[in-house]
């Protein structure tokens, strides 16, 4: 179906693709990654307020890496997380070995809800992973707080919210580790691509180890020393430290991720000042309105309502398709991932506690697109109809 209002719009522009073909008609240039991938790592590092990113080839890879990393520094036990964000915010630490803990949302932020975290804390847990859902700022002092009171590992699952901010902050600065991800509609694009970002050596060491098959030669020169000297019958090219994977990102991905990086700021203004449109243009008797919006850096126009309305909410359905606008269902990740057939496979090995808020905003939510292109009109005209419902 071509629709009038989609969920993403063509954001790789005519300058992203004109600096692909040059890189690409440059001769002797090398694909795989190098220099490129090496600038872009510094320049989002420094667009982002961190010392060190590694880029790999997507927002899950990026999962996935975490995951391990904390299983290599802390090893398994519980982690605290909500059930709402994506397959792969969960899947990496079951089979890992990892208990997750699924707790509920806080409907101002759609983010994991920070006295439930506090509530979920037994002496096994050993990280909380916070996933900043669709743009939405999750961090609060308190959670901090928490963190640090009972030694806990905390994670950043930014891939949807680049730019958001905590107290002038950004997100994805304030967690042992976070990760962002450049999939095609999301605030910037690599095409496919993702980052792990830490101010921390060690874990900085240990992800770029995971990022290439474990290998020590993507070490820091301590660590190489440290494993030469620890195992000389070793060739120090061919030292694998940790159980890695290959999720590399190429030279490709980075020179258009380098192009977007310069509209990022713009991009992210843009979106904000449509969803504070689109907030204030809504029926809050009818949709939720009261959004906690400091600091959010939104990936899409969240539609919820505001209580439990089944013909209300097919008539948002039809009008939708009817106007053909595209739209997702349950919005990020498609809703409450506790209730995914995969999880029927790893039956005891999480705990689930009860999801009240998050399961209103599985069946009576939605989300349709905010990108560059979407403007006023466009969201006062719809607003006008579904206030009309």
């Amino acid at each position: 179906m071509k629709f009038n209002w989609q969920l993403i719009n063509d954001n790789i522009i005519k300058e992203d693709k004109e600096k692909l073909i040059e890189f690409i008609a440059t001769p002797g240039v090398r694909f795989t990654q190098h220099d490129n991938v090496r600038n872009f790592e510094k320049a989002w590092s420094k667009w982002l307020g961190v010392k060190h990113t590694t880029f790999v080839n997507s927002g899950a890879s990026a999962n996935w890496v975490m995951a391990s990393a904390l299983k290599e520094k802390v090893g398994v036990g519980e982690i605290i997380l909500s059930p709402f964000g994506w397959v792969s915010d969960i899947v990496p630490f079951l089979e890992l070995g990892f208990t997750p803990v699924f707790v509920d949302v806080n409907r101002a932020t759609m983010s994991i809800d920070t006295d439930e975290i506090e509530k979920a804390v037994t002496d096994k847990t050993k990280a909380v992973l916070v996933v900043h859902i669709l743009g939405f700022n999750a961090m609060t002092e308190k959670l901090l707080s928490i963190c640090k009171k009972n030694d806990l590992v905390l994670i950043e699952d930014c891939c949807e919210s680049h730019g958001a901010t905590f107290k002038n902050q950004k997100v994805g600065t304030f967690g042992d580790m976070s990760n962002f991800s450049f999939y095609f509609g999301h605030h910037m694009t690599t095409i496919e691509g993702g980052t792990v970002c830490t101010n921390n050596p060690e874990t900085h060491d240990i992800v770029r180890m995971l990022r290439s098959h474990g290998m020590t030669r993507e070490a820091s020169e301590e660590t190489k020393a440290k494993y030469q000297e620890d195992y000389p019958h070793l060739n120090p090219l061919f030292t694998f430290a940790v159980p890695g994977y290959n999720v590399r990102s190429t030279e490709l991905n980075a020179v258009v991720g380098l192009s977007q990086l310069t509209r990022l700021d713009d991009n992210i203004a843009k979106r904000t000042e449509n969803l504070n449109f689109w907030v204030a243009s809504l029926d809050k008797e009818k949709y939720q309105t009261n959004f906690a919006l400091e600091g959010s850096s939104n990936f899409s126009l969240p539609l919820i309502l505001s209580k439990k309305d089944d013909i209300l909410f097919n008539k948002v359905k039809s009008l939708l398709e009817k106007s053909k606008i595209e739209f997702r269902l349950g919005t990020a990740g498609g809703g409450n991932q506790s209730r995914q057939p995969y999880l029927e496979k790893f039956e005891g090995q999480y705990v689930s506690y009860k999801t009240p808020h998050l399961d209103h905003i599985h069946s009576y939510g939605l989300y349709i697109g905010n990108h560059t292109e979407v403007n006023r009109d466009q969201i006062e005209q719809l607003c006008s109809l579904l206030n009309d419902l």
